[in-house]
């Protein structure tokens, strides 16, 4: 969630003028993915480019994507009147450049590190059922407080932003960890990270959502305990995994036509040129060249691309014969062939 605003102030949504940290954003991402080895994860990339956008309206998008009052979360309006659009639509969009940009860098953080440990299908899995996790921990939430008779307070509240699922996330990435994180003045166990951000966001930034970023808590802790609860994969992240495959299948093929192609060396005149072959690898009637693979005819004991004599044990006994025992032609014997082989 992220940000959150009261009946009382909707007029208030509405886009901010630019700050220059879009371009800032561009230059971390780039950063990120542009350098030599990096992971480059898509998952992450594609949430990244879906807020951005959806923030930016750009050409037609304006047009085609609904309002920020059409789907900022309502848990009254979700609960009675069935407006599912703010329930799954609203941690996609953003009250402002600085809102969108301290969101994105987050989930550019957390993303890159979850997505490359986990694989882009179970992430992708995980991320869907954080979002829909930690807005119904919201959702429940504040109707649970109409019975404290806090009515207004949270019922009423519309809240935008991707934070809830990003506390979520922080809760995940930092489950299993001993290290400490230092946390504005404070150095405290990063397990514990989550809690102590919520109470300091909701201190110096009151106008955000408590409940949004509380549910999203709350929704780290259930996915880690499901996880545990059930091994193996769960069935979102088999339909991601199988669709993943089908869609990849024709590249990947396409790939692997690439390498055998390529290993069969090219052709050239009547040889082959381009791999080393044994000898039983050679085609009947053919001899290979040791030093450069050609394929020759076994009328020629001179390889016809580099003029190499042949090295088998017929035609070293021959060699010896001619040139004295040496074992090698002599210059007048290799300029006759060469002479011959030409005049052909």
């Amino acid at each position: 969630m992220g940000a959150g605003m009261s009946r009382g102030r909707r007029r208030g949504f509405g886009l901010e003028a630019s700050r220059g940290m879009l371009p800032l954003l561009a230059l971390q991402v780039l950063m990120e993915y542009g350098r030599a080895g990096a992971s480059r994860p898509p998952v992450t990339a594609a949430l990244l480019a879906a807020n951005t956008l959806i923030y930016l309206r750009p050409g037609a998008l304006h047009e085609i994507l609904p309002s920020l009052a059409r789907v900022s979360f309502n848990p009254q309006l979700i609960i009675e009147y069935g407006d599912w659009v703010r329930f799954f639509l609203s941690p996609f969009y953003h009250l402002s450049e600085s809102h969108l940009f301290y969101n994105m860098t987050s989930l550019l953080w957390k993303g890159i590190q979850l997505e490359t440990s986990m694989g882009s299908a179970e992430f992708a899995s995980m991320v869907a059922a954080l979002l829909a996790m930690s807005q119904g921990m919201t959702l429940l939430m504040s109707k649970g407080l109409i019975f404290l008779g806090d009515y207004t307070a949270y019922y009423d509240q519309y809240a935008v932003g991707f934070s809830g699922v990003l506390f979520a996330m922080k809760v995940v990435l930092n489950a299993w960890s001993d290290d400490f994180v230092y946390l504005h003045g404070m150095v405290i166990p990063a397990k514990y990270a989550a809690w102590a951000e919520l109470i300091l966001i909701q201190v110096f930034i009151p106008g955000t959502s408590f409940l949004g970023h509380l549910g999203g808590i709350l929704a780290g802790l259930v996915y880690l305990w499901l996880k545990r609860s059930f091994n193996g994969p769960d069935p979102f992240t088999l339909l991601v995994t199988s669709i993943t495959k089908v869609v990849t299948w024709p590249l990947k093929f396409a790939q692997k036509l690439l390498r055998s192609a390529s290993s069969q060396g090219r052709m050239t005149g009547r040889g082959r040129v381009g791999r080393r072959a044994s000898a039983r690898e050679t085609p009947r009637g053919l001899w290979s060249c040791s030093t450069c693979t050609y394929d020759n005819s076994i009328a020629t004991d001179i390889c016809e691309m580099c003029s190499t004599a042949r090295e088998d044990h017929s035609f070293s006994r021959r060699q010896n014969h001619q040139a004295g025992g040496s074992g090698e032609l002599s210059v007048d014997e290799i300029r006759r062939r060469r002479l011959q082989r030409f005049d052909r």
